[in-house]
């Protein structure tokens, strides 16, 4: 990269060196582009970025390995002792695929890892290379100064999280969960960036929890006949109702503590006096005093279910025997048996479901020392940003890890400008980071992961 990049005086003791700024923007481009677009199917090849990320972790003196279950899709995994025996191990894990992105919509090109006017661009420079790169540059600045960590760090870069994680996580725990012994809490993705929430106020959102993912597969059966003839027992027409009652479904509100919390902490940021816990406390009301913050919270307090897919029919004068439909359903965690049960009742009697695709809900503490550590270490680089827990409306790798009892949160640090849409940026297009971003992220994240 031709341009020319300047650096913040760090004026604490975060553990990165010169060198490790420079890496995390350099590794945030070239992970970018090596192309690994997850299509679905089976339809990606993660083993470039797989061997890159090990062959930067090999330079850090430690010894990866890398895992496969189908060829191509390959996992990278490493551990790095820690200096207190006693400790539990952290679990670091960042996915190395991405979802596609079409060229012909973007300013660059999507796979180029361009840096322009002090921003890296490209498919995954938010979702989620950004963190990777940022792994890889303070586990190497830490090679490099003879710096460890309290308790083992066990690293893992996945194949597959933008699809089933069939090729990733769920490959890793189901087939080498001895690598993640000891592991009881990790971090990844989609927290601890900058939300600018109004004017002089700036929120950290660190991730304390994950709805489930509920995917559903509607099929409604009729009788098969000419289109120009009476039938009450239209496939099309019964699946057309339920998608309908499903669609306009209002959920009931069903607050988690996590979401309580975020609540509770946004009330008391906005002046707002009001009592979460109480009897009769109304969600909606506080969301419409929130301001931009609301958004952050609201697609949490309820489970939702969208239609999304359509699939009936061949011939315009002819009347199928089957349609099928598909919804994008997300439940609270506690929420999964209210949900399996009202979407008995929207489907009625004409239309079965099932999931397409089914993961659980997650809650860690946000009263935990692990929490408290990266508030700590945002506090520090951040003194006037406000650290507040939420819960995602949608999930991670850390679903599977949690089935090896790890607890995860997300925290993958990004100190960004007002003008930056970080929401946007997800699977969205023109997806970028700037330089100052990734650069106060390792900062974060080398200092979290040396006391963590």
């Amino acid at each position: 990269m031709a341009e020319h990049i300047t650096h913040q005086t760090d004026t604490t003791d975060s553990g990165i060196d010169a060198a490790g700024l420079d890496e995390v923007v350099r590794f945030t481009s070239e992970l970018i582009r090596i192309d690994t677009t997850n299509r679905g199917g089976g339809d990606c090849q993660e083993r470039p970025a797989a061997e890159y990320a090990a062959e930067q972790l090999a330079g850090a003196g430690l010894e990866p390995v890398l895992l496969e279950r189908t060829a191509g899709r390959a996992n990278v995994v490493a551990r790095i002792e820690g200096t207190d025996p006693s400790a539990d191990a952290l679990l670091v894990h960042g996915h190395l695929d991405v979802v596609p992105a079409e060229a012909a919509d973007w300013q660059v090109h999507p796979f180029s890892g361009e840096l322009r006017d002090g921003v890296v661009w490209g498919r995954g420079a938010v979702d989620m290379k950004n963190m990777d790169a940022m792994i890889l540059s303070v586990i190497r600045s830490w090679a490099r100064q003879g710096i460890r960590p309290r308790r083992d760090l066990v690293i893992a870069f996945t194949a597959d999280e933008e699809a089933s994680a069939a090729d990733g996580s769920g490959f890793l725990v189901e087939q080498h969960a001895g690598l993640f012994a000891g592991c009881t809490e990790g971090i990844s993705e989609s927290g601890a960036f900058t939300f600018h929430a109004g004017p002089g106020m700036s929120l950290y959102p660190i991730a304390a929890g994950e709805r489930g993912t509920g995917w559903l597969k509607l099929t409604a059966r009729g009788r098969a006949g000419h289109g120009s003839k009476v039938n009450r027992a239209n496939a099309v027409t019964h699946l057309a109702q339920a998608i309908a009652r499903i669609g306009e479904h209002q959920w009931p509100v069903r607050l988690t503590t996590t979401v309580r919390a975020a609540l509770a902490e946004l009330a008391r940021l906005h002046g707002v006096e009001t009592d979460v816990y109480a009897a009769d406390f109304d969600v909606d009301a506080l969301l419409a005093k929130l301001g931009r913050s609301a958004a952050l919270v609201e697609p949490t307090v309820r489970n939702s279910s969208n239609p999304t897919m359509l699939q009936a029919g061949y011939k315009v004068n002819v009347i199928p025997g089957e349609a099928v439909a598909f919804v994008d359903g997300r439940f609270l965690p506690g929420g999964e048996e209210e949900f399996r049960q009202t979407l008995d009742e929207l489907t009625g009697p004409d239309v079965e479901w099932e999931f397409h695709h089914r993961e659980i809900a997650l809650e860690a503490p946000v009263d935990s020392p692990t929490y408290r550590k990266m508030r700590a270490a945002l506090e520090e680089f951040e003194p006037d940003g406000h650290v507040i827990p939420y819960c995602m409306s949608g999930g991670t790798d850390a679903k599977q890890f949690s089935r090896l009892g790890i607890t995860g949160y997300g925290f993958s640090p990004l100190k960004l400008p007002e003008n930056y849409d970080y929401a946007a940026m997800f699977h969205g297009v023109d997806e970028r980071v700037p330089v100052e971003a990734l650069h106060f992220g390792a900062r974060v994240l080398s200092r979290f992961l040396r006391t963590a």
